[in-house]
């Protein structure tokens, strides 16, 4: 799913300057011209920054995140309905409650400096936002990340586009010191204590996870586990008779919109015989940390780790 986005003054139009790609742009590279700058963004187009930003509107609770993470949610004047309450944000301000197909004449009323957006909003229409663009508006598309360290770079690109380098620099010091301290943990785990993970992101009856290649399956190796579906590629549906098969030794979830997710897959017909729901080895994860591509992953690493290996991450 790819947009062209672009940012640039009242008037002038941006060309996009290669083709969006969630992890494989060169992102962060910075041009100097007329004292304005001019970046290319994570999905690959060309953006001009403003010299002043005043005003930020956040249409995913992932970028929200990293901006209040940089102190800056006091410049955020609108965002997504997910974010609305998150630590840092103003209370009140108004909220978009479809990141997809956003009200574009209520963004244009808005008249933000900068406009933050994933891969989610307006993916199949062309140069969607051009009329916010002639209008002065920055719009910045930050894919969702496979990897993290594809997360690394979107929060370096992010800082440094938003003028607060060294709060980033100090967001990434924290994150690399506590994924070090995850990984120092887990290359203490004998291979035949390693467990085996499915982790699924919706229930029956369309049960979604994910494989190799995803940020998810990467923050379950680290913690030295295994997804058990990590022989696939991305996120993709599942069938019952695939987790039956590969007999999973703990399994987690992280859906949220429904009672007792736990309880429902220990009830599930024919998976009785499970280890992980014979031994009622089944939890809940935090939904917002396990989901969101930024460093709030940890949240959700720490969890897990903390559930598979009590001995080894208790005090960590």
């Amino acid at each position: 799913m790819m947009i062209l986005t672009a940012c640039g003054n009242p008037g002038a139009k941006q060309q996009n300057t290669g083709s969006p790609d969630t992890e494989q742009q060169n992102t962060g590279k910075t041009e100097a011209s007329d004292s304005k700058r001019t970046m290319t963004d994570p999905s690959g187009a060309e953006i001009t920054i403003p010299e002043q930003i005043d005003s930020i509107i956040v249409l995913t609770p992932s970028l929200s995140e990293i901006v209040t993470a940089f102190g800056l949610g006091d410049k955020v004047t609108a965002c997504d309905s997910y974010s609305a309450g998150l630590e840092g944000l103003p209370e009140g301000i108004p909220t978009f409650s479809d990141i997809t197909n956003p009200d574009m004449e209520q963004l244009s009323a808005l008249n933000p400096d900068i406009l933050l957006v994933s891969n989610e909003t307006l993916y199949d229409q062309e140069s969607p936002f051009q009329s916010l663009i002639d209008a002065g508006t920055c719009v910045i598309r930050v894919p969702n990340r496979d990897t993290i360290d594809g997360i690394k770079d979107d929060i370096e690109f992010l800082a440094d586009a938003l003028g607060v380098p060294e709060a980033g620099k100090a967001l990434l010091e924290d994150f690399d010191a506590q994924l070090q301290e995850l990984a120092d943990i887990a290359a203490k785990i004998p291979q035949e204590e390693r467990k085996r993970v499915y982790f699924e992101i919706a229930p029956a009856p369309n049960m979604y996870s994910c494989g190799n290649g995803s940020f998810l399956n990467e923050m379950i190796e680290w913690i030295g586990a295994e997804n058990i579906l990590s022989g696939q590629s991305g996120w993709f549906t599942v069938e019952r008779e695939t987790i039956v098969s590969a007999n999973p030794d703990v399994i987690f979830t992280n859906a949220n919109y429904m009672d007792d997710p736990v309880q429902e897959i220990l009830g599930r017909d024919g998976w009785a015989d499970i280890s992980a729901v014979a031994g009622k080895n089944v939890y809940s994860i935090d939904s917002d940390s396990s989901s969101h591509s930024n460093h709030t992953i940890i949240k959700a690493m720490r969890q897990m780790a903390e559930i598979l290996y009590p001995d080894y991450y208790k005090e960590s």
